[in-house]
């Protein structure tokens, strides 16, 4: 069960369910606890998301384009957790044929059949215009198809003048709790405007996740203000507003560079005094590049699980790689059911 990212022992209590992985380790059982946690208390591991939305009511989740394993094996965990009840929207035969592989019924879905991947991109999006789902999920679909489905004009779920960006949160195993970093799939160079709408995104999703008075680094290369690179003259404008209260109960400090942010050590020894150093909640990238190759890094040469979902948008919407892992992506979903406002 370690070889996949070691979900048995994340869920140690009191029920015992179908494996999130049963397809390919048949007759294996692992045990999740359905006791909720306390919304007022911070979530420090991703497996606490999970439990935080047990017992709060199944949300509808749509999945467009929903055939590849790991999206079905994450539907089923989530659905058998009482987190979701799903509505696949795929090559129906296809579909089938993959539950059957994993050991997963497909009964337990309501299936609407379509094999054009565009096509189940708006259907599914088109569900949550009509309210007849709470959050949506991208499966085999690429990003780019997704993402035109949730911004198209006539029935996307971008509101008017909105900002779309996305939120990342990983577990690194060498950090003290959870870190929110954005944006590392939408907006690729972002300008005043749209960070300040990140930044608010990034303490809202903290808000969610239990932190009162989120702590937000303004990433730049130097924690020094350079007034000829843009990304330390936008991060000391965006902590002086964050000083004036701008941003409500937020600690925002910026420019910082990713080690001070990161490393309480590093700080004190470059002699920097901030709430923020050496321990942040957020990190907010200057741009896309930079915050998709950290992302990318801390995934993959970590082993940094995690979570990943769009914002900005009139519903949660689940965005993770096609080759992120099913536990991955059953963090994503719970994430996005617990970001569900109604």
């Amino acid at each position: 069960m370690r070889g996949r990212q070691g979900f048995a022992d994340k869920f140690p209590d009191r029920f015992a369910v179908r494996s999130l992985f049963s397809g390919r380790l048949a007759g294996e059982f692992f045990f999740v606890t359905f006791r909720p946690l306390n919304r007022q208390i911070m979530i420090t591991k991703l497996d606490q998301i999970v439990r935080a939305v047990q017992g709060r009511g199944r949300k509808k989740l749509a999945v467009a384009y929903a055939q590849d394993s790991h999206t079905l094996e994450a539907v089923n965990a989530a659905t058998d957790m009482g987190i979701v009840e799903a509505i696949l929207i795929g090559d129906r035969e296809q579909i089938v044929k993959v539950c059957m592989a994993d050991g997963i019924d497909p009964e337990k879905f309501s299936i609407v059949d379509e094999k054009n991947d565009a096509v189940c991109v708006e259907t599914a999006v088109r569900m949550i215009r009509d309210s007849m789902a709470d959050v949506l999920m991208k499966g085999l679909v690429s990003t780019d198809k997704y993402m035109r489905g949730i911004l198209n004009k006539d029935f996307g779920l971008l509101p008017p003048k909105g900002v779309l960006s996305h939120v990342a949160v990983l577990e690194l195993p060498m950090y003290h709790k959870l870190l929110l970093v954005s944006d590392v799939a939408v907006i690729p160079y972002p300008d005043m405007n749209q960070k300040i709408r990140i930044a608010k995104y990034l303490i809202g999703t903290s808000r969610t996740l239990g932190i009162r008075a989120p702590k937000l680094a303004v990433i730049a290369p130097s924690e020094q203000m350079l007034p000829g690179i843009q990304s330390s003259v936008d991060a000391a404008i965006l902590a002086k507003m964050g000083d004036r209260g701008q941003f409500g109960n937020a600690l925002i400090d910026g420019p910082l560079a990713v080690d001070v942010a990161l490393v309480k050590e590093v700080a004190q020894t470059k002699g920097l005094s901030s709430p923020v150093a050496g321990d942040a909640d957020c990190l907010l990238f200057p741009t896309l590049d930079a915050a998709n190759a950290f992302f990318k890094a801390a995934n993959q040469l970590c082993r940094a699980p995690l979570a990943g979902m769009v914002v900005g948008t009139k519903c949660p919407c689940v965005l993770t790689s096609r080759g992120d892992s099913p536990a991955s992506k059953l963090y994503s979903i719970a994430m996005a059911a617990l970001s569900v406002k109604k």
